[in-house]
């Protein structure tokens, strides 16, 4: 009997809450803060449950304390066994936002025991490295709201007949950090900025005057040619490894302009050849 297993953890106050919420919506049955080593005991009570339950996520966090360096070793040993297939769901967020997310909550981090906040988090990110480096799915909460969250996780894991690569395309200014979730990040700062024109410095680059400056350079349309040649080659060969998820990055200096326009570019130009996308403007409106 098949079970999809996922497996939802990461840094406390990135959002697994959110995140379990959206899975229960999409069917999930949802088991918050198990202990790694009784995940093979409940593999047993599925396989008597006649089918019923098809699809299980687990939270699984520091919270778990000592047991939780066991939750590895328990993947391998189901993967082995041929029982599931599990997958893991690492959840991640900018340091200073979850300092931010503690205070509003006034919550204990539970490595911080003694109130120093940053340290408990700095801590909690070493000891997260290893199960973050065999992750099928990371997910950048620091920009997202908890409805974007909800529909970012429905894409990736609603029954809409994937299996098509789900494909995100996010803008971004390198002067408020590259995004931590990105696969390939792309610098278009390069391009000959309409920052510098003052009617085309209020708008973004989905306004059309914006975009048609952007485009309007040979330099652009050259890297443009490059860029959907190298997304040509790559793309089946992700899908092909049984890559999920492919987050491409584009760059500028703000956010606002030269990468807003670029994104949108590319955006339609792969939804032109079927793959499903979805567009973020990280730094758009700030």
């Amino acid at each position: 009997m098949f079970m999809n297993l996922l497996v939802v953890t990461g840094m406390s106050g990135a959002g697994k809450t959110v995140a379990v919420q959206a899975l229960e919506d999409i069917g999930y049955f949802c088991i918050d803060n198990i202990p790694p080593v009784l995940i093979p005991k409940f593999a047993e009570l599925v396989e008597q449950s006649e089918g019923k339950l098809k699809k299980v996520a687990f939270v699984i966090d520091l919270r778990s304390r000592e047991f939780f360096p066991s939750l590895i070793a328990a993947l391998r040993d189901l993967t082995l066994e041929g029982k599931m297939t599990p997958q893991v769901l690492f959840l991640d967020a900018a340091d200073e936002v979850l300092v931010k997310r503690y205070k509003e909550t006034r919550r204990r981090h539970p490595l911080a025991p003694e109130g120093q906040l940053l340290e408990g988090i700095k801590e909690e990110r070493k000891r997260l490295s290893e199960i973050k480096g065999i992750a099928n799915f990371i997910v950048d909460t620091t920009q997202l709201k908890p409805q974007q969250l909800k529909e970012k996780l429905a894409g990736f894991f609603s029954d809409n007949e994937k299996q098509d690569m789900q494909i995100s395309i996010v803008s971004f200014g390198f002067k408020h950090g590259v995004p931590i979730d990105a696969d390939l990040v792309f610098d278009v700062r390069f391009l000959p900025n309409p920052h510098y024109v003052d009617e085309l410095r209020p708008y973004t680059g989905q306004n059309q005057d914006v975009y048609n400056y952007v485009m309007q350079w040979p330099q652009t349309q050259v890297f443009l040619e490059k860029l959907t040649n190298l997304l040509e080659f790559l793309l089946p060969q992700y899908k092909k490894e049984g890559k999920a998820t492919l987050m491409i990055a584009i760059g500028c200096t703000g956010g606002r302009h030269r990468s807003v326009a670029t994104t949108e570019y590319l955006a339609n130009y792969l939804r032109d050849k079927n793959y499903p996308v979805q567009i973020t403007h990280r730094d758009g409106n700030l």
